[in-house]
């Protein structure tokens, strides 16, 4: 069976403490006439069925997106996961997709090219990877069933906050992205003003 729209909600992370653009909040910075975080919900929307904000600060802006904001559930900034941990708690449909509020570029193909291949592998979580020039995987462009909430509520219990060796402990997919600057995240403020002018 086909995984549908429906059946998945998007997650935007925008927990972080942007500590490495001065300690701004990096989704609210103006980013071609819009803040970060609006060309992120602006791709992402029309891939899912519905969509949620991760947000630990400046909660009311976040809000006046029109989506459901959630902070995280673990206290002190604790990185991607504990943003992750709070979507798939909140998700009311089977499949959850993650993307950051720092990458404006996402691709109008994410959902429909990580559902393929999480279904052709059968596995409980699917993340993107380019090879433009060196290989890297994307672990915050994922889409997971919803059913591995425990195997991360275990792992973060444990002390665990690394992203790739979470998912590695779970059957999972790699799934190849030709376009790697489609998975850019701006993080200072210098590369916000190069994109500003490119």
């Amino acid at each position: 069976m086909t995984i549908t729209t429906s059946q998945i909600t998007g997650l935007v992370l925008a927990g972080g403490r942007g500590s490495r653009m001065g300690g701004v909040d990096k989704g609210l910075q103006a980013f071609r006439g819009s803040p970060m975080v609006l060309h992120v919900i602006m791709r992402l929307a029309p891939q899912v069925g519905a969509l949620m904000i991760n947000a630990n600060q400046n909660i009311g802006p976040y809000e006046g997106f029109g989506y459901p904001v959630w902070p995280d559930q673990l206290g002190g900034f604790e990185g991607p996961l504990a943003g992750l941990q709070t979507g798939l708690s909140r998700c009311e449909t089977p499949y959850l997709v993650t993307a950051p509020c720092d990458s404006p570029f996402v691709p109008d193909d994410l959902v429909m090219n990580l559902a393929e291949g999480l279904q052709s592998a059968g596995a409980d979580i699917a993340v993107a990877v380019t090879e433009e020039g060196e290989r890297r995987t994307h672990p915050v462009f994922a889409l997971m069933k919803t059913s591995v909430l425990g195997s991360l509520d275990a792992y973060l219990q444990g002390g665990g906050r690394k992203i790739e060796t979470w998912y590695r402990s779970l059957p999972f997919a790699e799934v190849p992205f030709e376009d790697a600057d489609a998975f850019r995240n701006i993080n200072t403020v210098d590369e916000l003003r190069r994109f500003e002018q490119s």
